[in-house]
């Protein structure tokens, strides 16, 4: 057997993983890898930034349910790459993060370029490699990514000295992996399960909790028909959008501190909560002593960690969210519940989603118009703040994988190389970054990717010329002291975007937004469009912090 190097062994196992797609940054550790990698059939995105790569590999695999690949070179590379894993890891992306390191016999010497990447990152992965031999580096691989796609989701390291590249040995890949400790439950206890049936049957006033974790798992169709066949209403979490139909009337919209008041009534008044996928986190359960005080809960989760965490709950089912649902599906029939329809229709007519419009342009509308125009079809990416939380409000996501957005983190400067990722993993769709002025200068370098690789990426900026959450913050509890606050020094988008080869558009007026959208969508270049918004427009609703869902701020008078 002819022997190969370890940087050909790497991307022969990549290969082998049905890896097509990397993004990456080039560096001194890495040279071996990418000398080989030039020749081989994958579609490398060279971004400006490798935190770039790593909101690329995720945005890549939320949109495509396949394991993202990243790539860095040791020390600052690989330390770039790190906020990009810890948002993967809150929010159980499946990414292979692979990062140069000295070699084996500098590692520990303060060498060039040298950082403790596993160290650093052993919080906020799955699971790490440290490959110290060459004959390790096949089984790592087929480890990493069984580790990464199983299970509940998420990121793992695979750190590579550079004498570990160089090095050769026999190339044998094995074909299945088998880690003693390491074995997901995916079959839900049959006993659980006829006991949810059975609790799920006497309620009267049932609401689905459902998380990312529908969305992970493929579970969606399911989870449709759960709630048609049970009659019960849905709520989602942020994560969670798009995985039930956000034009069913069932659905109740997004729960939490900017969700619907209708939803955050159903679950405080609720007798029965069928949390599926979900790990109740503080954004969805306000005051926790408070939570839902007339409720038994269900919970559904593949990962045991996660049940009775943050909430307590009375039925726990440890399984993949898919196929638990299947076998609920077996059993479970229609509920009555008539007069808990009745109560919530009422709510939904008293308490819709609205905002005050008047002659400026507010950033609702600007959210409505890209649904209206995209026909709810496009691939959703928001950076964080005040845009996250209108994408999730003004948008209707009616198929999964269709949202994409730091939850857990709350990572500004995701959203557009996010965009990157899920544009090249879908080259048909029309993705939009919903953005604020300021996330989306974090990494208002990936403009340059998204030129040089043709990647028609639209980007909305909500340009309000505010750190927007953080002042709604500042007016809402700190006297209206803006603080650090203000953005009123920054680009002229349109120029930027022209600076780097793109397209840049200014709209200032409402009956521009619709025309400046279509044309962007048209164009099939990336586009900058900004959105001159009103500067101090307010998300709500909004549960203050350690409130209770139900004492939720409705507006300002």
């Amino acid at each position: 057997m002819t022997k190969m190097s370890g940087a050909e062994i790497l991307v022969e196992s990549l290969l082998k993983e049905g890896v097509r797609d990397m993004f990456g940054y080039q560096g001194g550790a890495v040279l071996p890898i990418f000398d080989v990698l030039v020749d081989k059939p994958i579609n490398f995105i060279l971004v400006r930034h490798e935190q770039g790569a790593a909101h690329a590999a995720d945005g890549y695999a939320r949109s495509t349910g396949k394991v993202g690949v990243c790539i860095a070179t040791s020390g600052p590379g690989a330390t770039n790459l790190v906020t990009g894993i810890a948002t993967a890891y809150m929010d159980s992306v499946p990414i292979v993060a692979l990062t140069g390191q000295v070699p084996t016999h500098m590692i520990g010497n303060d060498a060039f370029q040298e950082a403790d990447i596993i160290g650093i990152t052993r919080p906020i992965t799955k699971h790490s490699y440290l490959v110290k031999d060459v004959k390790e580096l096949a089984r790592t691989v087929k480890e990493a990514f069984h580790i990464a796609r199983t299970g509940r989701p998420g990121p793992v390291v695979i750190d590579l000295p550079k004498n570990v590249s160089t090095g050769e040995t026999e190339y044998n890949y094995p074909e299945k992996v088998n880690i003693r400790s390491y074995n997901p439950t995916y079959l839900g206890h049959p006993m659980q399960i006829k006991r949810a049936a059975k609790a799920i049957s006497k309620s009267k006033r049932p609401v689905i909790y459902a998380g990312g974790g529908i969305i992970i798992s493929g579970a969606s169709e399911e989870l449709l028909k759960f709630s048609e066949t049970t009659n019960i209403p849905v709520t989602t979490t942020l994560l969670g959008l798009g995985g039930f139909p956000g034009t069913h009337p069932l659905f109740l919209g997004m729960l939490g501190m900017h969700g619907t008041k209708y939803a955050n009534l159903a679950i405080t008044e609720s007798d029965l909560i069928i949390a599926i996928g979900a790990r109740f986190d503080d954004r969805i359960t306000g005051k926790t002593s408070e939570f839902a005080p007339h409720a038994k809960i269900i919970h559904i989760d593949i990962d045991p960690s996660a049940i009775s965490k943050n909430i307590q709950v009375d039925i726990p089912i440890v399984g993949d969210a898919k196929r638990v649902l299947q076998e609920l599906n077996k059993i479970v029939t229609k509920c009555d519940i008539s007069p808990w329809h009745r109560k919530i229709n009422k709510w939904k007519r008293e308490y819709p989603l609205t905002y005050k419009q008047n002659e400026k342009l507010k950033p609702q509308y600007v959210v409505e118009k890209i649904y209206e125009v995209t026909k709810g079809r496009a691939i959703i990416t928001t950076e964080v703040g005040q845009n996250q939380m209108w994408a999730a409000q003004y948008y209707k996501y009616t198929r999964p994988r269709t949202l994409l957005s730091s939850g857990g983190l709350g990572t500004m400067g995701y959203g557009f190389p996010a965009a990157i990722g899920a544009q090249v993993g879908n080259p048909e769709a029309i993705v939009f970054d919903i953005a604020g002025d300021g996330s989306f200068q974090m990494n208002i370098q990936e403009l340059a990717t998204a030129v040089q690789f043709n990647l028609p990426v639209n980007v909305a900026i909500l340009n309000n010329q505010y750190l927007g959450m953080v002042r709604q913050w500042q007016e809402l509890f700190f006297n209206k002291r803006y603080a650090y606050t203000s953005l009123e020094v920054s680009p002229d988008f349109v120029k930027v975007a022209e600076a780097y080869g793109a397209v840049g558009i200014r709209v200032e007026k409402k009956e521009d937004v619709t025309p400046a959208l279509k044309h962007a969508i048209q164009t099939k270049k990336p586009v900058i469009l900004d959105f001159r918004v009103e500067k101090e427009e307010n998300v709500f609703p909004m549960v203050p912090a350690g409130a209770a869902l139900n004492q939720m701020i409705e507006g300002m008078a």
